[in-house]
């Protein structure tokens, strides 16, 4: 668990990929991530406004992204953890098991295809 946690606060976007549903929301993570990696940087060389020093408010926006996204990975190793906990959703403690409801009579979209075939 302290490797998850560790590995959301450095690299997002991996741990969602390693221990959470990559398919989720991997990629926006990976966006906040990057968008704060850039705006750190540029902030370090004076920002949009060209400052001689370091612009403190795009090194603080970087940041902020940043900080987004590890929240965001945070959110979703929970939940995932937490749906890995109670597989058939019988207990109803994930709120994705309230949002998902398992159906055993939906039709298998490749059927449909198959029989234009």
């Amino acid at each position: 668990m302290i490797k998850r946690n560790l590995l959301a606060l450095v690299v997002p976007p991996l741990a969602v990929c390693r221990y959470g549903c990559a398919g989720c929301c991997a990629a926006p993570i990976l966006v906040f991530w990057i968008t704060g990696i850039v705006g750190m940087i540029y902030g370090l060389f004076g920002g949009p406004a060209d400052l001689p020093g370091v612009s403190w408010t795009t090194v603080g926006l970087g940041a902020v992204l940043w900080a987004i996204s590890v929240a965001w990975a945070l959110t979703t190793l929970r939940n995932v953890a937490s749906d890995e906990s109670d597989p058939k959703c019988e207990s109803k403690v994930s709120t994705f098991c309230r949002v998902v409801h398992t159906s055993s009579d939906d039709a298998d979209p490749f059927d449909e295809v198959r029989k234009f075939q």
